[in-house]
């Protein structure tokens, strides 16, 4: 079981994309797993053939447990496979081994070097714990398997500086991967058991069949996945632990329509992302936040700490469940790199990219509920932040102007506020200024 995350412990296996006897490519993914943060599908580390799944479907476990045994083309295994592996003889109580045949005869450990022994073998996960969020980030961006860099931090860890160095070196001096590698299981290996505190879905009445939360059907019960039972607990939380307050204003949003209508085809062609009311919004949240900082604050036994960076969380509807991406330092960005940022985020999401780091640091929330027609929400707030705004549907209707009545595009904006950090005179303030903001801009600008 991979590490999706500095602080995660444990994943569930959310489904088995190959069975028993399929191969695999090096970086196919063969698994989907789910944690508290994220579900991400994990690619196979070789090529080879998927022999044993250890780990069924909705069962959680602890992050570096063998989930499954892939022989790796070209070991003894796939080789022979009716010969044991020397794993098969060891102890019920021994670690779990991770290693690929190495061309000396040895086993190259997680951190590409050669390790000889019984003992000698270095479990893949443990490399991954050692790893932060930014060098992961680092790792990714630079194209380099992290498994396959030897770490020269305290431990083992592995550094910004060891991804660099790997980069640098170039695909030569990446060595073989690692594998998770356990006994072998008998033949007929008994029904696994969930580990403890995981949570089964309850048995559906006798004659009643079972549905999906995308696709419901009546009379049928739609089995919790576990991103939905993290949404359920985390909702349930937030909303009994923080005082929530509401509050809304209307925003004539005509201008930042229109500048919005006249470059959006543009803006397709020369960056690739749609242009959406979004970005404007939040480049007005992210000016408001500034003026009004209490609103980038959470609260904490010791007091209200208030956040260094904005980094705005963006909510996502999904078929089956919601993700709340973020980008990072908002207030760095233009209302184009805003559009990028999120249209990135949004891309990531629909073909299940996310990794821990993209959810991990909010402080402030949108959420664009106008995207399904709503005109009026009262949101939960993100666990861990004083609030999260709302953009609703942009809708046509009369407005008086002075002492005349025209047609303008309008908008209804929804704050919830945590009433233990937030009180009506802050709340307000960075709603009207919010307002100011949002319907300052356009017809035309610089994005």
């Amino acid at each position: 079981m991979p590490q999706l995350g500095e602080t995660v412990t444990e994943g569930t296996v959310a489904q088995w994309l190959k069975k028993p006897g399929d191969a695999i490519e090096k970086y196919e993914s063969f698994v989907e797993v789910s944690t508290d943060k994220v579900n991400a599908e994990v690619p196979s580390p070789v090529s080879g053939v998927l022999r044993e799944i250890i780990c069924k479907e909705g069962e959680t476990v602890a992050t570096g447990a063998p989930i499954a045994i892939i022989d790796e083309v070209g070991s003894e295994a796939s080789a022979a496979p009716a010969a044991a592996p020397p794993a098969a003889h060891a102890p019920a109580t021994e670690a779990p081994h991770a290693a690929v045949a190495a061309p000396s005869g040895g086993a190259v450990a997680s951190n590409g070097h050669a390790a000889h022994g019984g003992n000698g073998f270095i479990n893949s996960a443990e490399v991954l714990r050692r790893v932060s969020p930014a060098v992961r980030r680092l790792a990714r961006e630079h194209h380099v398997d992290i498994s396959t860099v030897r770490g020269t931090g305290n431990n083992g860890r592995v550094t910004a500086n060891d991804i660099l160095a790997a980069a640098n070196e170039g695909p030569a001096a990446v060595m073989a991967a690692t594998i998770m590698h356990a006994p072998q299981a008998p033949a007929a290996a008994p029904a696994a058991r969930p580990a403890p505190g995981a949570l089964a879905p309850p048995p559906a009445p006798e004659g009643v069949g079972r549905s999906t939360y995308a696709s419901p059907v009546p009379g049928t019960l739609v089995p919790l996945s576990p991103a939905r039972k993290i949404i359920a607990q985390r909702m349930s939380e937030s909303l009994a632990s923080a005082p929530h307050a509401w509050t809304m204003v209307e925003v004539d949003v005509s201008n930042a329509w229109a500048w919005r209508a006249k470059a959006k085809d543009r803006f397709m062609q020369e960056k690739g992302y749609a242009l959406t009311l979004l970005p404007f919004f939040i480049s007005a949240a992210v000016g408001a936040i500034k003026s009004n900082p209490l609103l980038n604050s959470r609260f904490t036994a010791d007091g209200i700490y208030v956040e260094k960076h904005i980094n705005i969380g963006i909510a996502i509807g999904m078929e089956s469940n919601l993700v709340v991406p973020v980008i990072r330092d908002a207030d760095t960005l233009s209302i184009s790199g805003l559009a990028i940022a999120a249209g990135k985020l949004v891309e990531k999401a629909r073909s299940g990219k996310l990794g821990a780091d993209d959810l991990s640091g909010g402080t402030f929330t949108v959420n664009n509920t106008g995207a399904n027609g709503s005109v009026l929400s009262k949101p939960i707030i993100n666990g861990g932040q004083a609030g999260i705004v709302t953009m609703e549907a942009v809708v046509k209707r009369p407005v008086v102007i002075g002492d005349a009545i025209a047609i303008r595009s309008m908008m209804n904006v929804c704050l919830s506020l945590d009433h233990r950090v937030i009180d009506g005179t802050a709340s307000n303030a960075f709603l009207n200024d919010l307002k100011k903001r949002l319907e300052a801009m356009g017809p035309t600008g610089d994005l």
